[in-house]
C-alpha cells in the first residue's frame, strides 16, 4: 500500500471513531436532557408502589387485628365452656337422683301409717331398681362376685372361710357390693372368700 492510500484508511478510520463518538455524545447528550423526565418518572413510580404497599400493610395489619380479636374471643368462649361443663357436669346425673328421693320421702311418709310390711318392701324394692337403672346410665356396674374365683384387682377379702362343697379361692359371701366408672374401679367388692 502507498502513502496515499495509507492516508485515505487512516481518514476513513478517523471518521468512523468521530461518528462513533458524536453517537456516544449525542447518547450522553439526550439522557443528560432527560434526567429530570426520568427522575420524575422513577419518584412517580416509585410513590405509586409506595402508595400500594401501605395500603396492602394496612389491608395485613386489619386482618392481623381481627384474627387475633377472634382468637382472644374464641379463648374466653371456650373458658367459659369449660367453667359451665365443670359447674353444671352432674346435672343429669341429679336430675336422675331427684324421682329417687321422691320416692324415698314418700316411703317414709307411708311408713308412718303402713300396716303391712309387704307393701312398704316392694316400695322399697321399686326404689332400688330406679336408683339401680339411674346410676347404671353414666356408665357405673355393679360387682356381684358371688361365687366367682377371687380376684384382688376387684375384690377386698375381708376373711378366708373353709366351706364344704366350695373350691378354695371362691367367693363365697358378699358383704358390700363393689362398683365401677366406666370400667374404672371405684370400690373393691367385700368378699369372704373360702379356703
Amino acid at each position: 500500500m502507498s502513502g496515499k492510500e495509507n492516508d485515505i484508511v487512516q481518514e476513513d478510520e478517523n471518521d468512523v471513531v468521530a461518528e462513533q463518538q458524536g453517537d456516544a455524545v449525542n447518547v450522553e447528550t439526550e439522557a443528560d436532557a432527560n434526567p429530570a423526565e426520568t427522575q420524575e418518572i422513577d419518584i412517580e413510580t416509585l410513590q405509586l408502589q409506595l402508595e400500594k404497599e401501605m395500603e396492602q400493610s394496612q389491608i395485613n395489619r386489619d386482618a392481623a387485628l381481627r384474627a387475633q380479636a377472634e382468637m382472644e374471643n374464641l379463648r374466653k368462649r371456650t373458658t367459659r365452656d369449660i367453667e359451665n361443663a365443670h359447674k353444671f357436669a352432674l346435672d343429669k346425673f341429679v336430675n336422675e337422683l331427684l324421682p329417687i328421693m321422691d320416692s324415698l320421702s314418700l316411703g317414709m311418709t307411708a311408713a308412718e301409717s303402713a300396716e303391712h310390711v309387704d307393701e312398704l318392701r316392694e316400695g322399697m324394692d321399686l326404689t332400688l331398681k330406679m336408683f339401680i337403672s339411674a346410676i347404671e346410665k353414666f356408665g357405673v356396674k355393679e360387682i356381684d362376685p358371688l361365687n366367682e374365683k377371687f380376684n384382688p384387682e376387684q375384690h377386698e377379702a375381708v376373711s378366708m372361710q373353709e366351706i364344704e362343697g366350695s373350691e378354695s379361692g371362691t367367693v363365697v359371701t358378699v358383704m358390700q357390693k363393689g362398683y365401677e366408672l366406666n370400667g374404672r374401679l371405684v370400690r373393691p367388692a367385700m368378699v369372704v372368700v373360702a379356703k
